[in-house]
């Protein structure tokens, strides 16, 4: 009686241990890297900076004339090679250059230039 019952007592403990580092393994979330836009903006004005994907627009942050900012992307935006573009949008003008369409891929960091006026 005292060895069926010691059995089953390390029964019992190995199949909790294996349902805790089964669930433990599951909840594991996956780190992803991250991705950033370098933006150059040597014109004077300050720019409001949105990434373009499809018809979204995500608004990334201000870059302020004649400096360079480093803004990280968002992780929803980029999954695997995605491809997006930007806009530039001066504060107290009217015109907002648009980028060309670019493939960016997860963990890179690109560079934008925004040239003088």
């Amino acid at each position: 009686m005292a060895a069926f019952r010691r059995t089953s007592i390390v029964a019992v403990c190995a199949i909790l241990a294996a349902c805790a580092s089964g669930s433990r393994a599951g909840s594991a979330v996956q780190e992803r890297e991250a991705t950033y836009v370098l933006v150059d903006n040597q014109a004077v004005l300050d720019m409001t900076v949105y990434a373009l994907r499809g018809s979204q627009r995500i608004r990334l942050g201000t870059a302020t004339g004649l400096s360079r900012t480093r803004f990280t992307l968002p992780r929803g935006i980029v999954f695997g090679a995605t491809s997006l573009r930007f806009l530039a949008d001066p504060i107290g003008s009217s015109r907002t250059p648009v980028s060309q369409e670019i493939t960016v891929s997860e963990g890179e960091e690109i560079e934008l230039r925004i040239p003088p006026a």
